[in-house]
């Protein structure tokens, strides 16, 4: 899979433009229900592949050099009557500012589809299930790793790796998690299937101003553990923090604990790979 450049890494005149296109997105997720916020990610989804796919087109909608109007008259020449009013005034928004990389303008179109799946969530109060799912699919796929590298195989047809996902998953996660990573399989530019799930998991706790530990345990926790461990995580982050946890017996005790890139491993099989290091001839 081709990789997909996170926001925060974006270039300054990428970063502003993509608040742009944000702030278009939030503007109209009012108008529609759940079913109507899926449609409306699955039309910005399209349109970023229509982009992936044409090169020449892509490269035209994110020239800085012609004029905003030029942008948005090509955009809505091509799109009009194709895509709902609402679709049209988000890919209308991003096709209008100034891009970094035409590679931004497309990445900044799929995470507005992410974003309003999120919203649907968000709106049928069930982006803690919605949360909860992505983090036991993303322990699923770290423990099977040759389902990780089939559903990452570019050169399988994406409707293989489809039905490979839906195998696993459907009917046993909400529809807007399942919308949300059927894409994450066929899009060009996720970096990998983990990676993705990763980045949405995030992005649901950004939803809420909260950010997520990942916390592997050898054993169950009870609620009261579990509360306990995310306000010491909170007064140690200075934010925050929820835990989303799975049990491993592999840790055979203590936790590993992670809190976006850092890692604070306490398991006694880390302990143990120390000391046979330390003996290593």
């Amino acid at each position: 899979m081709a990789a997909r450049r996170d926001v925060t890494v974006m270039q300054s005149a990428s970063r502003e433009a993509f608040k742009q296109v944000r702030a278009q997105t939030n503007s109209v997720l009012g108008r529609y229900s759940t079913d109507g916020l899926i449609g409306l990610a699955q039309e910005l989804y399209a349109v970023a592949d229509l982009l992936t796919s044409q090169p020449r087109l892509r490269r035209r909608l994110a020239d800085s050099a012609a004029a905003p109007e030029h942008r948005t008259g090509m955009a809505n020449s091509l799109l009009q009557g194709k895509i709902s009013a609402s679709a049209l005034s988000i890919v209308e928004q991003a096709v209008s500012v100034r891009w970094s990389a035409a590679w931004d303008l497309v990445d900044a179109l799929e995470t507005s589809g992410d974003d309003v799946l999120l919203a649907a969530a968000d709106t049928e109060g069930v982006l803690d299930d919605v949360e909860d799912e992505l983090f036991r699919l993303e322990r699923i796929l770290d423990a099977e790793s040759d389902l990780t590298a089939l559903l990452d195989q570019a050169a399988v047809e994406g409707s293989t790796r489809t039905k490979l996902l839906d195998a696993v998953i459907e009917g046993k996660v909400n529809r807007v998690t399942l919308t949300l990573v059927r894409h994450a399989v066929v899009t060009q530019r996720k970096r990998s299937i983990l990676l993705a799930v990763d980045e949405l998991i995030e992005s649901a706790g950004a939803r809420r101003d909260r950010f997520v530990a990942r916390v592997i345990s050898a054993v169950e926790l009870n609620e009261q553990q579990e509360r306990a461990l995310a306000d010491k995580l909170s007064e140690l982050y200075g934010r925050r923090i929820e835990v989303r946890y799975a049990v491993d017996p592999v840790v055979r005790g203590g936790l590993v604990v992670r809190v976006g890139d850092e890692i604070i491993d306490g398991s006694v099989i880390s302990r143990l790979n120390q000391l046979r290091s330390a003996f290593a001839v």
